[in-house]
């Protein structure tokens, strides 16, 4: 067992981190991420402080940062897409040693108590709480996870490639078991950034044929390159009926479009936890033949060994575009301009 508060040299933790954090969420052109100085964190009962070695930019930071989602605490530290080093450990640790590599997602907490909770559906507990939401996240320097909802990662990867399953694979993953994908079955992925990516790789690894509808020409290249059978415009009719179609697009117009191209039966998952008013839905067109819509809630952490393990063995590709932790406001910037491949990604300086 760790002993409370080990750490390899108590010399080695900084007294203060350099983070940033929403100050005024407002449009990214207004600047509601500010960079901020705190004292470091001591890790409590079951907590890891780990050393930021990279961290996912994923777009629920960007709807905080716009004030799309509500913020559950003043000058949050967004980042949920957390790979470190564990430098300090709190009482009661046990799974993770000092030294340890370790990876922090969004979901952080939850009662354990719960009907959801005893159900194996803890995604849905109502007391839930998220990384970079109601507790500081990993844009910074060091950042504590508690070890109940963290996960061990390999020591051989880059933790560049890393960061980006630990939300967008993970949610990708859920949303494509939410969609209901037949074996061999025709799937629709509408946006093609960090996320559906990665869940275009699973699906493809488990034979299904896929068709990307996205409006950036960067990617819907490398959708092609990753073995889609076609990619067009996110307005488009795919070439064929879909079994299945995931909207990772916070874009509540594409919900009727997504809904048309489905054959009878078919299921679309909307994977984001923002979207923008969906239009009036037609009985006939959208939704009869048993056609389903579905919404995707967060992850349980079965969904994160899970696919954890699934990338592993499938040798998943990580597109990433990394950028230096002092930059953090132009990788959220250039997310709002659709000018990110794959995955942001902050480094240290």
């Amino acid at each position: 067992m760790a002993s409370p508060a080990s750490a390899a040299s108590p010399a080695s933790i900084p007294d203060a981190l350099g983070a940033w954090a929403v100050e005024t969420p407002g449009p990214i052109a207004t600047g509601p991420l500010v960079r901020i100085r705190r004292r470091t964190p001591v890790p409590g009962p079951g907590d890891l402080l780990l050393h930021v070695e990279a961290c996912g930019v994923c777009r629920t930071d960007l709807h905080l940062a716009e004030g799309d989602l509500n913020p559950h605490r003043p000058s949050t530290v967004p980042g949920h897409e957390i790979v470190g080093r564990v430098i300090a450990t709190g009482e009661g640790v046990t799974r993770f040693r000092t030294g340890d590599r370790a990876g922090g997602a969004w979901l952080r907490g939850t009662c354990g108590t719960c009907r959801y909770c005893l159900a194996g559906r803890e995604n849905l507990c109502p007391w839930s709480l998220y990384t970079g939401w109601d507790a500081d996240g990993g844009f910074a320097d060091l950042t504590l996870v508690p070890e109940a909802f963290a996960y061990p990662l390999p020591e051989s990867q880059d933790p560049v490639l890393l960061a980006p399953l630990l939300c967008a694979g993970i949610i990708g993953y859920r949303a494509l078991r939410r969609s209901a994908l037949p074996e061999g079955g025709r799937l629709g992925l509408y946006g093609f950034g960090g996320s559906a990516h990665l869940a275009a790789q699973v699906a493809l690894a488990e034979g299904a044929t896929v068709h990307v509808l996205t409006r950036s020409a960067r990617a819907r290249r490398l959708a092609l390159d990753l073995g889609a059978a076609s990619a067009g415009d996110a307005y488009d009719r795919p070439p064929e009926p879909l079994d299945s179609a995931i909207l990772f697009a916070p874009v509540g117009d594409l919900v009727p479009v997504a809904l048309e191209a489905l054959d009878r039966s078919g299921t679309l998952a909307v994977a984001g936890i923002h979207l923008t008013d969906i239009p009036v839905l037609n009985y006939e067109r959208h939704l009869f033949q048993e056609r389903n819509l579905r919404s995707v809630t967060s992850n349980t952490r079965h969904d994160g060994r899970e696919f954890l393990e699934l990338a592993e063995r499938i040798g998943i590709q990580v597109t990433t575009s990394p950028y230096p932790l002092s930059r953090a406001d132009r990788a959220l910037a250039d997310l709002a301009g659709g000018r990110v491949q794959g995955a942001a990604v902050l480094v240290p300086d």
